[in-house]
């Protein structure tokens, strides 16, 4: 019994002095835990999300105050005004050295208007009525009249003689972007004196026409239209090809200009009741067949060097 007491007694100090030693493991010596409980500090998600919301007007940040300045707001109204203003001055002067409302008129077009616009061109003969309509003094967009001008055709067609332009040189072998450039750009100097002579000639014979700046830059761009068919036909089937189609598209435009020209430039004479013999009316007829008659000129003189 006494052997048993003991033992019982040794395995219990023994427990308890294992418990001790556990304890002591856990506590650190100076009483702190060996792991820091942190659950407490980490935030939840919604708490995260308010932290994110608050976090601007916590921190202060510049933007924020800039923002609400009263003085601040009133720049930002002022410079966008001084903005809209600036933008207005420049539209309005964009408008009077070019008339953006007016270019849109004559780029107002269709393909059917195209078509046959190109087919007056090349054979002008058959066509009977050269009156341009108007409503309400207004003429109607080019889509709608054939006799109207328009300078989409014009366009498209120095672009397309450049293009042939290049095409002939380099079949041959003489082309180079330096000589494309002058050719361009010849041509478009040829233009713009063209037109400038044309003005020139109105003020001195003292002719009131409705005819415009953009008109003449119209019916003087037509004659690219034969100037691109005598080179093609020149590429295709040699140099007589060339002076024959050329030729036919001389006439034409020759034809169209005067039948064009004469409604514009004697309009005012037709109106007034005058004979057209009368001196002034006659220098409006020599000035009418000059314009018609520069045309052959210049689309020979732009084209003979490419057809070899």
């Amino acid at each position: 019994m006494d052997y048993t007491a003991a033992q019982s007694g040794f395995r219990q100090r023994k427990l308890q002095h294992n418990m001790r030693l556990r304890n002591s493991s856990v506590d650190r010596p100076d009483g702190s835990q060996l792991f820091d409980d942190t659950s407490a500090a980490v935030p939840g998600p919604e708490g995260a999300y308010r932290n994110q919301q608050a976090g601007p007007q916590a921190a202060g940040l510049p933007g924020h105050s800039f923002l609400s300045d009263p003085m601040s707001n009133l720049a930002v109204a002022y410079g966008s005004s001084l903005a809209s203003q600036g933008r207005e001055m420049v539209d309005k002067n964009l408008d009077r050295f070019i008339p953006i409302s007016k270019l849109k008129y004559y780029f107002a077009v269709d393909t059917v208007y195209v078509g046959k616009k190109l087919g007056i061109l090349v054979f002008p003969y058959m066509h009977k009525n050269w009156e341009v309509n108007y409503q309400q003094d207004i003429p109607v967009a080019p889509r709608f009249d054939v006799n109207a001008p328009d300078l989409y055709i014009p366009t498209m067609g120095f672009i397309t003689y450049i293009l042939v332009a290049g095409l002939a040189l380099g079949t041959q072998n003489r082309f180079s972007p330096e000589l494309l450039g002058v050719q361009a750009s010849s041509a478009l100097v040829w233009l713009i004196m063209e037109v400038l002579a044309v003005l020139l000639s109105l003020y001195l014979v003292t002719v009131n026409t409705d005819l415009t700046t953009i008109d003449l830059l119209a019916f003087s761009g037509y004659k690219y239209v034969g100037m691109i068919v005598g080179i093609v036909a020149g590429l295709l089937f040699g140099r007589p090809a060339y002076y024959l189609s050329l030729l036919w598209c001389c006439a034409a435009i020759f034809v169209f200009m005067i039948r064009t020209l004469r409604l514009k430039l004697l309009s005012e004479a037709a109106a007034e009741g005058k004979l057209v013999r009368g001196t002034r009316n006659q220098l409006r007829m020599y000035l009418t067949m000059s314009i018609a008659a520069a045309q052959p000129i210049f689309m020979y003189w732009l084209t003979y060097h490419l057809i070899r």
